[in-house]
């Protein structure tokens, strides 16, 4: 696995590097033999110290964690247990489920000069990103956003074919958007 340790507002001597890339290799080869990447970023906030941690452990996938302590290895360990975590539940989902693999449509979406006015006080609406969408069920939506601590996710539901999305509400729980098909 490539791992990828940048700091930021913060000197990462080689000790730390050493330490990191084997205890994320470790916890993550426990759950995933061949995981595609991962990206440590560490910074300097004030006092303590924020470690911000992105792993790949299949093509598609994507499990964020952070922690935060005054210590840069406290910081990290905090950040790998929660990946370590993240990474059973979501191999235990896996071998639970006996889940088929996830497809991917390609959605391209560029905003037209005409989209891109402004509407009196209203901000400007620009989407220009291009991105692979999900093609899976509800369960898997919703397992996909919490892996990559996404506030929503739009994806195509299997047993339709139709668009769905699925968000974290302000009360904790998740919401299901199926609009009606016709």
């Amino acid at each position: 696995m490539q791992i990828i340790i940048t700091g930021q507002q913060i000197n990462l001597g080689e000790n730390l590097r050493d330490y990191a890339e084997k205890a994320l290799d470790a916890a993550v080869a426990k759950y995933f033999e061949e995981a595609v990447n991962a990206d440590i970023r560490v910074t300097k906030e004030g006092a303590d110290v924020k470690t911000e941690i992105t792993v790949h452990p299949a093509s598609g996938t994507i499990v964020r964690a952070t922690g935060t302590s005054t210590d840069a290895y406290a910081s990290f360990d905090d950040a790998v247990a929660k990946i370590a975590r993240q990474l059973r539940k979501y191999k235990n989902k896996l071998t639970d489920h006996k889940a088929q693999p996830v497809e991917m449509v390609d959605m391209s979406v560029i905003a037209s000069e005409a989209d891109k006015e402004e509407v009196g006080d209203a901000p400007i609406i620009i989407a220009e990103m291009q991105t692979e969408l999900p093609v899976c069920t509800v369960s898997a939506a919703v397992m996909r956003m919490d892996l990559a601590g996404l506030p929503a996710l739009m994806f195509k539901n299997t047993a339709h074919g139709g668009l769905n999305m699925v968000y974290r509400r302000a009360d904790g729980n998740i919401g299901w958007v199926d609009p009606k098909h016709k």
